[in-house]
């Protein structure tokens, strides 16, 4: 019986051992989950610009100051489209045909991106001077797009108003309103 003992003792020492000398081979998964949050799409403008002087029958030049889109849509096909139009530019009350600069009378041409960030194809609406077009009170011109890519995106640029002044118009200050809007 002691033998016995013995050899059951025995067997279950080197059972032990050899357990102990084995690896351990469990595994287990955990499923791992984050959010990524869709921003907005957003356009900033400059409040007030101010684009110098000259006389009736005259074109008065000047920039419009910084415009940006900023894409957080963090979207698959991050494309848009920037455009802008203008109302009539008036002085005094506007209420004749000298105290009014229309919109068609500015031109605005883009020009190259100030700044870009993102992958896909940024253009301008209009590269350079030569290719500058009339603004309108109904129908927008684009002034800016971004094709494909996928992600955040964001693009600024400086444009340049031509005002072709009617030789017919009187001395003033006119004030008007230009508006870009992005989609």
């Amino acid at each position: 019986m002691r033998t016995s003992r013995l050899l059951t003792v025995g067997a279950a020492t080197v059972t032990a051992i050899a357990l102990a000398a084995t690896p351990a081979a469990a595994q287990q998964d955990t499923t791992t989950t984050f959010d990524l949050d869709a921003g907005t799409l957003d356009m900033t403008v400059p409040g007030t610009a101010d684009l110098g002087n000259g006389g009736s029958g005259t074109t008065i030049t000047g920039q419009l100051g910084a415009v940006a889109v900023a894409d957080t849509r963090a979207a698959a096909d991050a494309s848009w489209t920037a455009e802008v139009q203008a109302t009539d530019f008036t002085t005094d009350d506007g209420g004749d045909a000298s105290e009014i600069v229309t919109p068609g009378n500015i031109d605005y041409w883009s020009g190259a991106a100030t700044a870009t960030e993102g992958n896909g194809t940024f253009t301008p609406g209009q590269a350079d001077a030569g290719a500058a077009v009339p603004l309108s009170d109904v129908t927008p011109v684009t002034a800016f797009t971004h094709a494909g890519g996928t992600g955040n995106n964001s693009a600024s640029w400086n444009p340049t108003l031509e005002v072709n002044v009617p030789l017919a118009n009187v001395a003033g200050t006119y004030t008007g309103t230009v508006t870009h809007s992005v989609a």
